[in-house]
């Protein structure tokens, strides 16, 4: 009987094929991953499902027994729309409700505050008053509907608005069930739909879980969400590491304020991003569900379910593209997998759509029967974790526990998640993260089908679905109205002093909310009132340094720029100087702070706008700054309303010299629109970075060959 081959003997026989090749794959997390892996390279026995620490899933018969909850993220326009496409969809095979709120409600205003003109109803729904919840959940039966909201700088006046919909429904808030996101420390770190100071924003958590361990025995008090960090450039270790340590922070609130860590733990679940690196999100999955448990061990808690995560998933939407769209179907497909693999308990897919604008009827119905195809024709439910005992599964499961637990600890040496917050560290570890993965797309190292590697020689233009932001805010502010002249006032403004008074104090916020929110108060008037108190956050972004050109050493093309830039310094006497703007009360910052982090790396002198501008406060900082360009940034759909009135406002202040672009997720079908406004450059996603900077020296009178010609 001849020997069994060895892995040397492998090694050698690769290495004669490839020619002595490296394959070793050096991933963005650090980890190198081998070509082959055998029973050598597992270390830790994974254990069986349903048990400690629960490594293959929370349950002993995962989806064999039952398949995870397909639950569709969406909303838009106002509440009548919204109910009637959730209806739609759950008729359609839809089992959980994920509602996505519009940027004026997640910062805290109404729909008729100035500062949200171009944010009513573009990125999610208007919700302004319990009237506005009411109408959302119409004909949705509360105590038989599981609710999930992305919800956190508002979240007092919107859970409040919610449990009074469920009582006006007839359902006991004991009956509700779902989630409620809860999650500030990552909007500190990433998505930036806070309003109050970190400390009082702390305590909204502790007083969420005090009120729902108490009275809301069903639902979920916290998600805590590692998504938008992915999104923001996370690498999937740090994703890992600081959603884990987020979580452990909140308990140690909830403990703090009194709470008995088994009364609430079970209560909190998570929300993970999936990308497209396959395996690595599966084992991301695995090891988070390991690092939970060893965590709440640390902490004390004595009931396992205390000690299991359980975890929403969502397709990402960075690794959507706006070119040759229809590959995104695929992507989603491979991410929807990826999390099915990894163990989640429910799912959302996102529409091939969502680079650039809110899904329609189409594409949404796509993206759900993903998931339902998945489940019904392809066995893949039938075995519980099919991919346990993997060697490579098991053995990258361990290396992102090690590698996200040195993180972990680095949090603890600083005293916690929070303190970690405050000094930035974690936000620029992630901003590096997304400079450096754009500098490999731009040069071609990361491939993305479509973008920069099999591009189309034209694309073919697909229709999207859009909302008239001036008709929805125009029938908001009338509801707001109405609701105003009906509501008993003395009430009402007692129930407000109320909320203020136990800001000023020790009482509950949400038990306070419920009072204001019965007596018919605004999601502003209660955002407002704890304002009163805690005061309102804000930042200034500030770009990371030396990480975009780190790999353009030597670049032919890169060269070129850098030789543009100092042309045009030595003809105005100063570095060309551009202003990145965001506009509105979108806070995703990714984009804009690559964008500043890249150009500030060739050459440009980067003045970085703050945070939720208005166009007015946009133009006197450009003026003050002596800007030759405002780039203004755009994700949530507010491009028509807020950069045609910036260009107003320069021409009227005479300086039409200040050169308009516009970059992000804008639909094609609205560049000429901006164009004809007076925006001199649009870039999309997925445009190179390198090659925008180009442009922009053309701009400005440059004689700039294009690019191709300086290799």
């Amino acid at each position: 009987m001849a020997d069994k081959p060895t892995p040397d003997a492998w090694q050698a026989a690769a290495s004669k094929e490839v020619k002595g090749k490296d394959l070793i794959w050096q991933t963005p997390e650090g980890i190198a991953v081998k070509p082959l892996y055998t029973a050598e390279d597992v270390t830790v026995d994974p254990g069986l499902p349903g048990f400690a620490p629960f490594t293959r899933g929370v349950r002993a018969s995962m989806y064999a027994g039952r398949p995870w909850t397909i639950r569709q993220y969406a909303g838009f326009s106002t509440a009548e729309e919204s109910n009637a496409f959730y209806r739609r969809n759950l008729a359609a095979g839809q089992k959980g409700l994920s509602v996505a709120f519009d940027l004026a409600t997640h910062r805290g205003y109404d729909s008729d505050h100035p500062r949200v003109v171009g944010d009513v109803g573009k990125a999610g729904v208007a919700i302004d008053t319990v009237e506005d919840m009411k109408i959302l959940f119409d004909g949705i039966p509360l105590d038989k509907m599981s609710v999930s909201m992305t919800m956190n700088g508002a979240v007092i006046p919107i859970l409040a608005f919610f449990i009074v919909a469920g009582e006006e429904q007839g359902v006991d808030r004991k009956l509700l069930d779902g989630t409620i996101q809860n999650d500030i420390l990552k909007e500190f770190m990433v998505r930036n739909t806070y309003i109050y100071p970190p400390e009082p924003s702390m305590r909204i958590i502790s007083d969420i879980f005090g009120y729902t361990s108490r009275e809301m025995p069903k639902f979920n008090s916290i998600s805590i969400s590692g998504y938008h960090m992915q999104e923001a450039g996370a690498t999937q270790v740090q994703e890992l590491a600081f959603t884990i340590a987020d979580g452990r922070e909140y308990v140690k609130y909830g403990v703090a304020s009194g709470l008995d860590i088994d009364k609430f733990a079970g209560r909190l679940s998570f929300f993970f991003a999936i990308g497209m690196n396959f395996f690595m999100e599966i084992a991301k999955l695995r090891a988070a569900r390991v690092l939970w448990h060893r965590v709440m061990t640390n902490l004390g808690a004595q009931d396992e379910r205390s000690k299991m995560l359980r975890t929403h998933c969502q397709t990402s939407g960075v690794s959507l593209t706006e070119q040759d769209p229809y590959n995104n179907v695929i992507r989603t497909t491979i991410e929807a997998m990826a999390a099915m693999l990894g163990g989640t308990q429910s799912l959302h897919t996102n529409a091939l759509d969502e680079a650039i604008a809110l899904p329609t009827d189409f594409s949404a119905r796509i993206a759900r029967n993903t998931q339902i195809v998945i489940q019904e024709e392809t066995g893949m439910c039938n075995v519980v974790d099919p991919l346990g005992g993997s060697y490579y599964i098991e053995s990258l499961t361990q290396e992102l526990v090690d590698k996200a637990w040195e993180i972990i600890e680095r949090v603890d040496a600083d005293g916690g998640m929070a303190k970690a917050v405050a000094a930035g560290w974690p936000k620029a570890m992630i901003e590096e993260a997304a400079a450096a993965r754009q500098a490999r797309v731009d040069r071609g190292e990361d491939v993305i089908v479509g973008v920069n590697k099999y591009r189309l020689a034209a694309e073919d233009a697909l229709e999207t679905l859009e909302v008239d932001n001036a008709k929805v805010r125009e029938g908001q502010v009338a509801r707001i109205n109405a609701v105003k002249a009906s509501r008993d006032e003395a009430a009402c403004q007692a129930a407000l002093d109320a909320l203020r008074e136990g800001a000023r104090g020790s009482g509950n916020l949400l038990a306070l909310a419920v009072d204001a929110a019965r007596a018919r108060a605004t999601l502003g008037e209660i955002s407002a009132a704890m304002e009163d108190v805690f005061g309102r956050y804000g930042t200034v972004p500030t770009p990371v340094k030396g990480v975009y050109s780190a790999p353009y050493d030597g670049d032919a093309r890169w060269q070129q720029v850098l030789d543009g830039v100092a042309a045009v310094e030595r003809r105005l006497g100063r570095k060309p100087r551009l202003m990145v703007a965001k506009m509105g009360q979108d806070g995703h910052d990714r984009g804009a702070n690559v964008i500043a982090s890249a150009f500030g790396d060739m050459g440009f002198d980067v003045v970085s706008g703050p945070l939720f501008q208005t166009p007015e406060e946009t133009v006197v900082l450009a003026i003050e700054s002596g800007v030759d360009v405002v780039g203004a940034s755009s994700l949530a759909a507010g491009h028509k309303t807020l950069i045609p009135e910036l260009i107003r406002l320069l021409r009227e202040q005479g300086r039409n010299d200040i050169k308009v672009i516009a970059g992000g997720v804008i639909p094609p079908q609205d560049y000429d629109y901006l164009r004809d406004a007076g925006v001199q450059g649009i870039y999309g996603p997925g445009s190179n970075v390198v090659e925008c900077a180009a442009d922009v020296l053309r701009l400005l009178g440059h004689n700039m060959p294009p690019l191709e010609d300086a290799a």
